[in-house]
């Protein structure tokens, strides 16, 4: 059996997208998901997503990790989402959709696609880092020279230490450019190695920013791209969050399963 797929990439964080409303792929089949993900025995991807019929809302999305497991919310797979659904026609220029974390309403705007985030109540402070949820866990740390890191060996060693080894966190290291402007480069959990970018993560190291004095929009760069943050907050509490960013389909095809 051969099914077909499209690769979207939003800043470089890259999926392999399947139309999955006739229900034709084997949802169930980590290693298939983790196959189809591998940059050398497959498609290659930091993820693989479904676009599914919901009675409720525009479209699912079901979102799997790399390893092959069911994942929690992703920010760049949203937006690529959203993209893939205008391509499909199931949506225009707007949408409300289901995803990991609850719904979520996004709009296109030419290459932007506009994304609204869950609010988000409570940031730990651990040291002189955070600690938050954007739909998925995250830890952010600032630094001096965020490309000189090592963020796979810095961020490995994070996601699994005593307090995070069983479940993982992402983890992202921040570093001030200029005003609203920063760097950010992220290690994955579910990928397990540093990805070009982390929609969650880029929206986490906003948030923190803003706890630190920034006011929205806050600028982001990534290895993969440029993004941009809008929120409103009070103490540790935000609300009116807003992921934008482009996201572009890459190429189709077919695979065997």
């Amino acid at each position: 059996m051969a099914i077909s797929f499209f690769k979207y990439q939003g800043t470089g964080n890259d999926f392999v997208m399947v139309d999955n409303r006739k229900h034709n792929f084997p949802a169930d089949d980590e290693q298939l998901v983790k196959r189809l993900c591998d940059r050398r025995m497959g498609v290659g991807a930091d993820g693989l997503i479904l676009l599914q019929d919901h009675s409720a809302y525009d479209f699912e999305m079901v979102y799997y990790n790399a390893d092959g497991r069911i994942g929690s919310m992703c920010g760049n797979g949203a937006r690529c989402t959203v993209r893939f659904a205008r391509h499909l026609g199931v949506i225009e220029d707007v949408a409300c959709f289901l995803a990991a974390d609850g719904e979520h309403q996004a709009s296109v705007e030419r290459d932007l696609i506009h994304l609204k985030m869950n609010d988000v109540h409570g940031v730990e402070k651990i040291g002189d880092d955070y600690y938050l949820n954007t739909g998925s866990p995250h830890y952010v740390r600032f630094v001096d020279d965020v490309q000189a890191l090592d963020v796979y060996k810095e961020g490995k060693a994070i996601r699994y230490n005593e307090r995070f080894a069983e479940v993982g966190t992402n983890v992202n290291f921040i570093q001030q450019l200029s005003g609203n402007e920063f760097f950010v480069r992220t290690y994955e959990r579910g990928v397990e190695d540093e990805t070009l970018s982390c929609g969650t993560g880029v929206t986490a190291c906003a948030l923190v920013a803003g706890l630190r004095g920034i006011s929205g929009p806050v600028k982001i760069k990534t290895l993969g791209g440029d993004l941009e943050v809008r929120f409103q907050h009070e103490d540790d509490n935000f609300h009116h969050i807003k992921l934008i960013g482009p996201a572009k389909q890459v190429f189709t095809g077919t695979v065997a399963l």
